[in-house]
């Protein structure tokens, strides 16, 4: 048959072609180890610092819950999995002489101070020098609202909060009272008063 006399100039440039893509491939699979391992150090750090922190948050949400509720009430915090990073929450909240099978089952008063248990015992874990509480205090009564009250007080001493109320002894309670009023029809106009200032007057 016939001979190619190209066969070994084409050898030599496969050869090379071959080398190049296996020195890419190896490249390749050193990046994808790297990656991996990368990966998984970032999963178990996030996985030991979610533990961490949602262990906290568990015991500071049983402690609150029965400050608001009475040393009765009984709150807790599961995870559903053993996949940290992927879990589901289950809040069980229990006030005083009640058996819910789940949150639902709650008036709206006692699910809003769950929710602010909650808040406080994720808050109590990373503060913050300034809180906007939006009409969080709605749905309760006026002994809620004193529970409330107290629990916005304890926490004052380290943080300023901001509360759009509409509720009177929310106002009450508050250092200084904001408020937009119409006076002219169309014309909104911004008001303050200082409480502890006009008391004292």
């Amino acid at each position: 048959g016939s001979v190619n006399f190209m066969a070994l100039e084409e050898l030599e440039t496969q050869s090379e072609r071959l080398e190049f893509y296996e020195k890419q491939l190896a490249d390749l699979i050193s990046s994808q180890k790297i990656l991996v391992a990368t990966i998984e150090e970032i999963n178990l750090n996030a996985e030991i610092k979610f533990q961490e922190t949602f262990d906290k948050i568990r015991v500071n949400f049983k402690e609150l819950f029965q400050k608001l509720f009475g040393a009765d009430g009984e709150a807790d915090l599961a995870l559903q999995s053993e996949n940290l990073l992927e879990t589901d929450i289950k809040i069980t909240a229990k006030p005083p002489n009640k058996k819910p099978h789940s949150i639902e089952m709650l008036s709206g008063g006692e699910k809003t101070l769950t929710a602010i248990a909650l808040l406080f015992a994720i808050y109590l874990v990373k503060p913050s020098p300034f809180c906007i509480l939006d009409e969080v205090d709605a749905p309760l009564d006026d002994k809620n609202i004193d529970k409330f009250i107290n629990m916005i007080k304890n926490f004052s001493i380290d943080t300023q909060f901001l509360i759009v109320t509409h509720n009177k002894k929310t106002m009450e309670a508050a250092n200084t009272l904001y408020g937009v009023t119409m006076q002219e029809d169309g014309v909104s106009k911004v008001v303050s008063v200082n409480i502890k200032q006009e008391a004292a007057a």
